[in-house]
C-alpha cells in the first residue's frame, strides 16, 4: 500500500500552499480588520482584490479544479481537489478556486450557456434555495410549490440561502410539484431569475464591523412567480436527483475542507502554548497543553487519512457512498474536538474577536452544526453495515 501523493499533485498543492500563504494569509487582517471595535471587518474581500487573485489562479490554470474538464473546469481529480481545499481552508479568507455547486452540472446546453459559464465565470451567484425558515433541518416538508400552468409553472413560498449574495445573480429553487410523492418524485428543481415577477430578496447585503462575523442568510419570497418550463433543471419530480452521482464526492471534499481547518487551528494553538508563559515558563511545558496538541494531531491526522483514502477510491471508479459518509461524519465531529482542545490550550473559548482563530472556529462549527446532516450521514453507514450482515 503506497501512502504517496503522486508527483503532479504534489506540486499542484505546493502551488496552491504557496498561494495561500503568499496571496491570501497577508489579506486576513483586511478582512478581520483594524479597528479596536471591529466597525472595519468585512464579510469579503473587496471586488478589485478579489478580481486581482481571480485573475492570478486562471493564470496558474486551477480555476475550477472540482469541475469536468468537458465542463470548462480544470478536471482535477476527487485527490487533487481535496489537495486544493485543503490547503484553501487553512485561511480565513473567503475565496474559493471556482467552486460551483454540482446540481449545475446537470444543466442543458442552454441553461450551461445562461447559468453554469457565467456562475463558473463569477459573472452570476446562485443562490441554492432547497432549506425553507424554521425548516432548516427537515428537507422532507417543503411547503413551496410549483403548479403547472401551460408550457409554466406558478412558484409560491418562502426560501432560505446561505449561499454567497452577487449583483447578478439567480435562484435554484426546489418545490413540490406533487404532493402526493413529495421526495419520492415530486420535488422538482427550477432555476428561477433575478428579474423574474413575484421574485424578490432579502439580506445578503455586504456587512461590515459585528455583523460581518456571521454568515448572513439570505430570503427568497416567491408570490405566483411565473418560471418557463424550459427551466427546469433536471427533469420534473426528480430534484433530489440532481449532482447524485456527484454529492459522495462533494462530501470527501467538504471533509478536506475540515482538515485544512484543523490544521490551522492546530498551528495557532501550538504558536499560543511556545509563545505563552505562566509561571516564568512557556504553558506548552503543562502536561494538560501537551495532551491536548497531541490529540489535535491524532484526530486532523485520522481524518485526513480517511480522506486521502476515499479520494483515491473515487478516483479509481470505485463506489464511495459510505465511505464519503464515514469521511463526512468523522471530519464533522473532529472539528468540534479539535476547537475544543485549541480552546484549552487558549483558556478560554477561542471567540476573541478580531483573531483568525475565533473567525475560524465560528465558521468551523456554524458550517458543521446541521445535525439532520449528521443523521443522514449515520443512517447511509448503519443501512450499508446491515445489508452486509444480511445473509
Amino acid at each position: 500500500m503506497d501512502f504517496t501523493i503522486p508527483e503532479d499533485l504534489a506540486m499542484i498543492q505546493t502551488m496552491v500552499k504557496d498561494f495561500v500563504n503568499d496571496q491570501l494569509k497577508p489579506l486576513e487582517r483586511t478582512i478581520l480588520g483594524k479597528a479596536a471595535d471591529l466597525s472595519d471587518s468585512l464579510s469579503y474581500l473587496p471586488p478589485e482584490t478579489e478580481d486581482k487573485l481571480f485573475k492570478m489562479v486562471q493564470e496558474l490554470g486551477l480555476w475550477g479544479v472540482g469541475i469536468p474538464d468537458e465542463l470548462g473546469g480544470s478536471g482535477l481529480g476527487v485527490l487533487g481537489t481535496c489537495l486544493v481545499e485543503e490547503a484553501l481552508a487553512q485561511t480565513i479568507i473567503p475565496f474559493s478556486f471556482g467552486d460551483v455547486t454540482p446540481m449545475l452540472f446537470d444543466c442543458n446546453e442552454k441553461q450551461k450557456q445562461d447559468y453554469f459559464l457565467p456562475t463558473l465565470n463569477r459573472q452570476k451567484y446562485a443562490y441554492l434555495a432547497l432549506l425553507e425558515p424554521g425548516k432548516q433541518n427537515d428537507i422532507s416538508a417543503l411547503e413551496t410549490t410549483a403548479k403547472k400552468d401551460n408550457s409554466h409553472y406558478i412558484l409560491n413560498g418562502r426560501k432560505v440561502s446561505f449561499s454567497r449574495a452577487g449583483q447578478d445573480y439567480f435562484a435554484i429553487v426546489f418545490a413540490v410539484t406533487d404532493p402526493e410523492k413529495r421526495r419520492r418524485g415530486g420535488v422538482t428543481c427550477f432555476l428561477v431569475d433575478k428579474d423574474t415577477p413575484g421574485f424578490s430578496v432579502v439580506g445578503g447585503e455586504e456587512k461590515k464591523g459585528w455583523e460581518a462575523q456571521t454568515r448572513q442568510p439570505i430570503f427568497l419570497t416567491l408570490e405566483n412567480c411565473k418560471v418557463p418550463a424550459e427551466n427546469i433543471l433536471g427533469e420534473e419530480g426528480k430534484a433530489f436527483q440532481l449532482g447524485k452521482k456527484w454529492l459522495p464526492q462533494r462530501r470527501i471534499v467538504r471533509a478536506a475542507r475540515t482538515v485544512g481547518v484543523g490544521h490551522r487551528l492546530l498551528e495557532e494553538a501550538t504558536l499560543q502554548a511556545q509563545n505563552w508563559t505562566a509561571f516564568g515558563q512557556p504553558i506548552s511545558k503543562r502536561p494538560s497543553i501537551q495532551a491536548a496538541l497531541a490529540e489535535m494531531a491524532a484526530h486532523i491526522h485520522a481524518a485526513e487519512l480517511m480522506v486521502y483514502e476515499a479520494a483515491w477510491k473515487a478516483d479509481k471508479g470505485e463506489p464511495v457512498r459510505r465511505e464519503a459518509a464515514l469521511v463526512k461524519l468523522f471530519a464533522t465531529q473532529m472539528i468540534h474536538h479539535v476547537a475544543d482542545r485549541a480552546a484549552h490550550v487558549w483558556n478560554a473559548p477561542p471567540y476573541i474577536a478580531g483573531q483568525p482563530m475565533e473567525r475560524f472556529c465560528r465558521n468551523a462549527l456554524a458550517n458543521t452544526a446541521l445535525e439532520y446532516g449528521l443523521d443522514l450521514q449515520r443512517s447511509v453507514i448503519a443501512s450499508d453495515i446491515l445489508k452486509g450482515l444480511k445473509v
